[in-house]
């Protein structure tokens, strides 16, 4: 493709050169006026010196033609795929693209865009970024229009319909039908924290479009992690609110869920969650210590370095039997609160700690019975028993021993021994990987001292050699007991031959005492990243039933875990909806989130012209319904041309091209310019002669 031009470069500045050619055409009109002998010949010889300060040249471009881009934008979110929108927009793809390779000067480029999978954007549907992304290496002058396939519900709509970047007309092919029905519940208000045990509130609202009716009454239902709760009778459009209790720390997901009605297009968006970070007050801890000993402020140390603990801490250095005759005022020790601490403020405790403690007569046998209904009623007790447990004032002697798992059989050895982790308790949340530990030979420093019991039930997690218990762990009815059969822990805590996890083990040990769930020995969790469900199982038994992950759209996916560590499995897979998805392995139900937890994309799924309305009318586009006009025809349309008219849509050539090389000819100069001014001048010197 060739293109001509006429182009002027002047030798000389161009003011100067218009100065002299407008002196050399009022000098030949005044001999042309008074008809001066010579004044035409003198005319062509201005104009020729004329012609010469201007430089004229004809410029041929070589440019290859360009073909005008046409981008297809297809709405591939979650909503196109309800009902037959998916099939509408196959279809219209397909003629499409027939229709465009008849126009040689179109190219129709395909653009997806699909659901953005992120908790930091709320933003689903977003098709003007996937085309402005698509785009980034066209240029915008053979960009001749743009085509969106979409359902109408589209959620990057420039505010101001002129920043859309289109230079050309934006025609819309809505799927879907008009006046289609739907049903949907709304968050208004949700908390993202709450203390455990505290009340909290979320407001929501039943919303519906197409029905008759807008003020009807309907059930939503509500649940909390899986389990349901309550079941409300509301009206739709009216605000309404749940108030409940945070149930336990970590993650507390509140499920509402409305009925779905008849002839509603989905149920997905009948269902809105919120994910509560449940948070503890500081837990409440009270160690009582029987009498002073090496070990002693190990536990007190290791409670005192958490922020998360409250600790009460009592020794028991003056026993009612020691009398020295001491006046009562002179003491410097406050007395032991035993009434007020192990009767009337007992519940308020998250755990009680007695570290080699023995019956003195400190604390009435009646105290004793109440801590075993309080433990029964869910409360916690260790027991951290030296050689005294072995002694017939051991506490396992008072109604205690009815929520002890092991009972002394009257034997101390005092043999060194190494520390090893039982086959149970490589399963068990509180002993698994310990820093430290191998099966061989552990990297741990010997203990000296053990105690020998019999009546054994619970979790014997922690052995020594001969696989006698050290550290037993048991529920009992609605709380926890564990029981440690060596006071040598601190050993550890000095570093002695190297040292122990002592840290790391007891710590576990007192948050698994005080119900941490991450710490349950069964469990179901679900975590999300990105676009990928990870399921946890943790278990004390063989390997667990599949579990089977419900998407958000209803349809079941049936998963087979694998072991990642002793007492851990795992189940991973690769999800493409947005939503709540519901993982189930034999009685546990564990709830996890891929993406925003109440995205935009759910919140109204019925087919609209009223979002893309603005852009369309700026653009001189057009909208039409695939299922009531079918696929338009392709007409090729100049700028400023109608765009648009009954059954078709037009596609603006932009008639662009790429310049590939440029040939310059002067008109008037070298030699023909020369001889031209030469054969003017002496025409005029001759005709001057005679």
């Amino acid at each position: 493709m060739e293109n001509l031009d006429l182009v002027f470069s002047p030798e000389l500045p161009l003011w100067l050169a218009i100065a002299m050619s407008t002196l050399i055409a009022v000098f030949c009109l005044f001999g042309l006026i008074r008809r001066l002998r010579g004044s035409f010949l003198r005319l062509v010889a201005g104009a020729l010196i004329c012609l010469a300060l201007f430089n004229p040249a004809i410029l041929q471009e070589d440019r290859t033609r360009l073909k005008t881009i046409i981008p297809l934008v297809m709405d591939k979110t979650t909503s196109q795929k309800l009902n037959d929108r998916e099939s509408e927009t196959e279809q219209a793809v397909t003629e499409l693209k027939a229709r465009f390779e008849k126009l040689e000067n179109f190219e129709l480029r395909e653009i997806h865009s699909s659901d953005q999978i992120s908790k930091t954007s709320d933003v689903s549907s977003s098709l003007f970024q996937s085309l402005n992304n698509a785009l980034q290496d066209v240029p915008v002058d053979q960009v001749g229009g743009a085509i969106f396939i979409t359902d109408g519900q589209v959620h990057d709509v420039p505010e101001n319909p002129s920043e859309s970047g289109l230079t050309g007309p934006l025609h819309v092919l809505l799927t879907g039908s008009d006046g289609e029905h739907d049903r949907r519940i709304v968050l208004k208000s949700t908390p993202r924290f709450g203390v455990v045990g505290e009340s909290q509130e979320i407001l929501y609202e039943v919303e519906q479009t197409g029905f008759d009716s807008a003020s009807e009454q309907v059930r939503v239902t509500i649940s909390i992690d899986g389990i349901p709760e309550t079941v409300d009778e509301v009206y739709v459009g009216e605000q309404s609110s749940f108030v409940f209790d945070v149930p336990h720390g970590g993650k507390n997901i509140v499920e509402l869920s409305v009925e779905t009605a008849e002839g509603e297009i989905t149920e997905i968006n009948n269902r809105a969650f919120v994910s509560i970070n449940g948070i503890r007050e500081n837990l409440r801890v009270l160690l009582v210590s029987g009498e002073p000993h090496a070990g002693e402020r190990t536990w007190r140390n290791l409670l005192k370095s958490d922020a998360s603990v409250d600790l009460v801490h009592f020794t028991i250095l003056r026993p009612p039997e020691k009398q020295d005759g001491t006046p009562i005022n002179e003491l410097s020790l406050i007395a032991f609160p035993t009434r007020e601490l192990f009767v009337q403020k007992i519940d308020e405790f998250d755990l009680i700690i007695f570290d080699r403690y023995k019956r003195r007569g400190v604390l009435p046998i009646l105290y004793f019975d109440n801590i075993a209904r309080y433990v029964q009623n869910g409360g916690a007790v260790l027991v951290a028993a030296g050689p005294e447990y072995a002694e017939p004032s051991s506490i396992a002697t008072t109604p205690l021993n009815a929520i002890l798992p092991a009972l002394a059989d009257g034997r101390v050895s005092e043999q060194p021994f190494t520390p090893l982790i039982s086959d149970i308790g490589q399963k068990h949340p509180v002993t698994r990987k310990l820093d430290g530990w191998n099966p061989e030979k552990p990297e741990w420093s010997r203990w000296f001292r053990t105690v020998g019991v019999d009546q054994l039930s619970g979790n014997a997690v922690i052995t020594d050699e001969n696989t006698s218990p050290i550290l037993l762990l048991e529920r009992m009815q609605e709380g926890r007991v564990a029981l440690f059969l060596s006071d040598h822990v601190w050993l550890w805590a000095r570093g002695f031959e190297g040292g122990g996890p002592h840290v790391q083990l007891l710590r576990r040990l007192a948050h698994w005492l005080m119900k941490e769930p991450e710490l349950d020995e069964e469990r179901l969790t679900a975590s999300s990243s990105a676009d990928t469900l990870t399921i946890s199982r943790q278990t004390l038994g063989d390997k667990p039933a599949d579990v089977d992950v419900t998407q958000p759209s209803g349809e079941v996916q049936t998963l087979e875990f694998i072991e990642k560590n002793a007492g851990l499995w795992q189940a991973e897979t690769q999800v493409s909806e947005i939503g709540l998805y519901r993982a189930t392995s034999g009685d546990f139900t564990a709830l996890a989130q891929i993406g925003p937890a109440n995205p935009r994309e759910f919140a109204s799924v019925a087919s609209t012209t009223k979002l893309l309305q603005p852009v369309v009318r700026s653009t001189s586009g057009s909208i039409s319904r695939i299922s009531e006009s079918g696929v338009p025809r392709i007409v090729s349309a100049s700028r400023n041309a109608t765009t648009h008219g009954r059954g078709w849509i037009g596609a603006v050539d932009t008639g662009a091209s790429v310049l590939n090389g440029v040939t310059r000819i002067p008109m008037f100069g070298g030699l023909l310019g020369f001889a031209l001014l030469i054969a003017a001048f002496g025409s005029m010197w001759l005709r001057e002669g005679r």
